[in-house]
């Protein structure tokens, strides 16, 4: 009989527990976790705190209780594994509740600890109106703040997903919220001209939102926070919450011998084994070579914990399955808007200097002739050679998952952009386009790689370049009502043909629509006449996701 010993529920650990009691039922299995909750939804946490998720009971998925009467696996809550010992195989735990010591013995032992919220080194950090979220008692903490104090105000430190999910809930309890985020964007994990609009929602439902600014002190007086930014400007706030990121907790694994990665994470091969002969590892914990480059990474997400989890209950009972790497799709909702991603970021590949090209569409989620259609951007990375995607984000109000979903297969599945013109997906007016976004993008991308409609991005073109000729092809009271981009000329598309002559054959024509769509049509009407042209990549509208100046007509 194979003792199987679990250090860590949640995602990956409960995961394992319950895949190795469906492969053999009699596996002794047990799980140690620290905390009282062994399998909760840590990605709800945030909507029982804004009131969507009514029910507190419902973010807890398996009870000690449950998991027994289901499984058959001895679930210990408030034990603390405080030692490995690889050679005797064995581990050493502490009882949290009454102080008992004792050993248990393993033939196979797995790690999901998962990953612990970074503490920020800043000077008067820690108060007891400091917070973060990372467990169903940071929750109920912060939620106990909200209900018996008297607050107004908190400040958010971090907009990534959790930060950036903070500052919905808290707007919903009626909470004046700051966001501080360090980096140059809000949601620095996509690429900047991506994240613009995600500032605007924030914006609009009355976030103040400090971007490139660092928290650099904090001071408690009397139940009140003050908060010293780095560029002296100051604060008041009633609560704190930390949400700039999370490490993994390697500390029991490498007192132990256990190898880390370049990452800081849990070095582990395909079947999710680490150095020491039947010690495993999943979830948060590890570091996996990414599917798109292979560079390993961590990637703190649910669902390649839930993978690894089986993976490595198969292995530990004699299978032989390997982790197919992960891909790194995830997506966040601000308010009434969406944010998604999968694969890498063009800021990835440029810190890795990988040949890339890239292809922004704007349009509908649905049949724009359909009521309550909503507009979609999407940005696709590919390389230009292989044609391999290497990337895809979009934001909107609906529809931006299926769009990423079906990148992520796509990807995984090894398509190239020439399959994604190909793919055929579900089309009626309320649900889609009979050319989807994704074949849209695709079109775009194959049309830049044959030459048949060469673009250019916005932050390649430099409107006082005097090479360059920019026409705008919109509508007069589109201009007027959005502008353009300075030096440029307007002629409206459908009279084109017959102002040929307002265009300077000896310069590279740049041609501007609002979303690159009629772009194409008017750069494929110049190309046949002889004019060197490309069309601006997403338009306008591109354009303006990147902040770039805009003019009057």
């Amino acid at each position: 009989m194979t003792k199987i010993l679990i250090i860590g529920g949640v995602a990956g650990g409960a995961s394992a527990a319950a895949r190795a009691r469906r492969l053999d039922e009699q596996a002794e299995i047990i799980v140690f976790d620290r905390g009282q909750h062994i399998s909760f939804a840590n990605c709800g946490l945030p909507y029982h705190l804004s009131g969507t998720i009514k029910d507190r009971q419902s973010l807890l998925l398996q009870t000690p209780r449950s998991f027994k009467a289901r499984f058959n696996v001895d679930v210990r809550i408030n034990q603390e594994v405080t030692r490995i010992n690889p050679k005797q195989k064995t581990i050493e735990v502490t009882d949290r509740t009454s102080g008992k010591q004792y050993v248990e013995r393993y033939d196979k032992l797995l790690l999901s600890p998962g990953a612990t919220p970074v503490k920020p080194q800043i000077p008067g950090f820690i108060t007891p109106k400091t917070f973060s979220l990372r467990s169903m008692a940071d929750m109920d903490a912060i939620l106990s703040q909200i209900n018996q104090a008297n607050l107004n105000k908190a400040c958010v430190v971090g907009a990534g997903f959790i930060g950036l999910e903070m500052v919905e809930a808290l707007v919903a309890k009626g909470i004046k919220v700051d966001l501080i985020e360090l980096a140059p964007h809000v949601m620095p994990g996509v690429d900047a001209e991506m994240a613009a609009p995600l500032t605007q929602e924030l914006v609009r439902h009355g976030v103040n939102v400090y971007t490139q600014h660092q928290l650099s002190q904090v001071e408690y007086h009397d139940g009140q926070l003050k908060l010293r930014l780095s560029n002296d400007t100051t604060l008041s706030s009633d609560l704190l919450i930390s949400a700039v990121g999370v490490k993994p907790e390697t500390n029991l694994a490498s007192t132990a011998g256990i190898l880390l990665g370049p990452s800081g994470g849990i070095k582990v091969n395909g079947y999710m084994q680490t150095n020491i002969a039947d010690i495993y590892a999943v979830g948060d914990v590890v570091e996996d070579s990414h599917f798109v480059d292979h560079k390993a990474r961590l990637v703190p997400l649910a669902g390649p914990a839930n993978r690894q989890g089986r993976i490595a209950a198969e292995n530990m009972l004699g299978g032989d399955v390997t982790y197919n790497h992960t891909q790194g799709a995830a997506i966040c909702k601000v308010f009434d808007l969406s944010i998604a991603q999968v694969g890498l970021t063009e800021k990835q590949l440029q810190a890795e200097k990988k040949p890339f090209a890239k292809t922004y569409v704007h349009g509908p989620d649905h049949a724009a002739y359909y009521p309550n259609a909503t507009p979609i951007s999407f940005k696709l990375l590919y390389c230009p050679n292989s044609e391999t995607i290497l990337g895809a984000q979009a934001i909107g109000a609906k529809g931006v998952d299926k769009r990423i979903d079906i990148i992520s297969v796509a990807q995984r599945a090894k398509l190239t952009i020439t399959a994604l013109k190909d793919l055929e997906l579900c089309y009626a007016p309320p649900f889609g386009s009979a050319k989807d976004i994704v074949n849209q993008a695709a079109f775009a991308a194959s049309n830049a790689i044959n030459g048949s409609s060469p673009v250019v991005y916005p932050d390649q073109l430099d409107p006082q370049d005097p090479n360059l000729q920019l026409v705008d092809i919109r509508n007069q009271p589109e201009i007027a009502k959005l502008g353009t981009l300075e030096n440029s000329i307007n002629i409206p598309l459908d009279s084109l043909r017959q102002n040929l002559s307002l265009l300077n054959k000896n310069k590279t024509i740049i041609v501007i629509c609002q979303v690159g769509l009629r772009g194409h049509v008017a750069t494929r009407l110049l190309q046949n006449l002889g004019y060197q042209v490309k069309n601006l990549s997403g338009g306008f509208k591109t354009w303006s996701m990147f902040g770039y100046p805009i003019v009057n007509m």
